[in-house]
């Protein structure tokens, strides 16, 4: 009698495994014919018994699962794409060298990548983050998963991109690869290729020369760099400086660094790191006007005006038409002003009080002729502010030139539509 049960037992099973099997087929049959909800169907069939599947079939329905998930999915379903994502997990987790499996990954990661790209371009960053990231966990690609992290950091999502990349730390991830690059004859710029084989198509086109390998450049830095700010924004300065200390030992020429390691001394006042470290930036490229700009606002907001003036004229050296540099110029130069004005109103009305009155008030007008160049230079870049016209208008009127007080009042009047 206990025999009997047992085959009974066993004919059950090969039974429900011969039924799987069908719907299995009928399931890739009628994705093959493109017919995707008849295919779901057969999946919903199948996945009610497929737990007492031997381990092949479960391969089987799973890769299939993954399959017309993906399909259902298009370019833009993330619930289905994340459906088809488990799917094929498992049937990797089941047997990691099934090529079915391993094809349909790859198809999986082709479709999460773009869909992100999408996402992206749509700013919709949290959606791109996620398909990433699923991709990540399903081919194991750690591209995908710094994409992820990236992305993370244009939707402001902090923790997420804190996440990832303390992950891919973790993994050693450097992202440096092997390029496969060209020439480009026409334009004289380096391209890089695909691969090997897309190189190779490329130069029997004529267009390319000098074919070469290189690996590209590591972004451990630009990881470091990105940790260290999160922990700034966190408000954790300690964190970000031992990390942002420890990415400038591994990439002590790296200019980003030294900009990020000096926007976080700006941004906690420490003034006198800030200048040191904008010193060894304009080191790198002392052409550059932006730099010179930069270390005059560190200056300035040190207190050190004479300075930040000095590093402001240098950047205008090396691009006269700087507007910044000539409104912050300007705006030093007026800062001092104020207290012409305050002693001023503070004399009397004896006769040394008159006279240092009106040296005072020469004074006042010697000021205004030094700040004069720099606005009506601001004013000629930015001819639609309203506040630089507003003020040459002032100095204008204070150094009695009466014609082109006129002029600026009515372009005044002209931007603040003919008040």
């Amino acid at each position: 009698m206990k025999k009997y049960v047992a085959m009974a037992g066993i004919l059950l099973v090969t039974a429900v495994s011969f039924g799987q099997k069908k719907e299995i087929k009928r399931a890739d049959k009628a994705l093959k014919n493109g017919d995707v909800s008849e295919a779901i169907g057969y999946i919903n069939e199948a996945e009610s018994s497929i737990g007492s599947a031997d381990n092949d079939l479960k391969v089987d329905f799973y890769v299939t699962k993954g399959q017309v998930y993906l399909a259902d999915a298009g370019d833009s379903d993330t619930a289905k794409m994340m459906q088809s994502a488990d799917a094929f997990k498992k049937a990797m987790e089941l047997d990691a060298d099934n090529k079915d499996a391993k094809l349909g990954v790859q198809q999986l990661r082709v479709a999460l990548v773009n869909s992100a790209v999408s996402d992206q371009r749509a700013k919709n960053f949290d959606s791109a983050t996620k398909k990433l990231y699923t991709s990540y966990t399903v081919a194991g690609e750690e591209l995908d998963l710094y994409n992820a992290a990236e992305s993370a950091i244009l939707g402001k999502d902090y923790d997420t991109a804190l996440k990832h990349y303390e992950k891919l730390l973790e993994l050693g991830y450097t992202g440096e690869r092997k390029e496969w690059v060209a020439t480009d004859i026409e334009t004289g710029e380096v391209v890089v290729f695909a691969d090997e084989a897309t190189r190779s198509t490329n130069m029997l086109s004529g267009k390319y020369t000098n074919p070469d390998e290189r690996m590209s450049a590591s972004v451990k830095g630009d990881i470091l760099k990105n940790i260290a700010l999160i922990y700034t924004s966190k408000g954790d300065k300690e964190k970000a400086k031992k990390v942002m200390a420890d990415a400038r030992k591994e990439n002590p020429e790296d200019v980003s660094l030294m900009r990020a390691e000096a926007d976080m001394a700006y941004q906690a006042n420490d003034m006198k790191t800030y200048n040191a470290i904008m010193d060894q930036i304009i080191a790198t490229d002392p052409s550059n006007p932006e730099l010179r700009y930069n270390l005059g606002v560190g200056f300035a907001k040190n207190g050190e005006e004479d300075k930040a003036i000095e590093q402001y004229k240098k950047a205008l050296e090396l691009d006269p038409t700087y507007a910044a540099a000539q409104i912050n110029i300007a705006a030093t130069l007026l800062g001092k002003e104020s207290a012409i004005v305050e002693e001023m109103n503070n004399l009397g009305t004896s006769s040394a009080d008159n006279k240092r009155y009106d040296e005072l008030k020469e004074e006042r007008k010697q000021l205004y002729r030094e700040v004069l160049p720099y606005l009506e230079s601001a004013v000629e870049q930015r001819s639609e502010n309203v506040e630089l016209v507003r003020t040459l208008m002032n100095i204008y009127s204070q150094l009695g030139e009466d014609a082109k007080f006129k002029e600026m009042k009515a372009k005044l009047q002209t931007l603040e539509g003919g008040k």
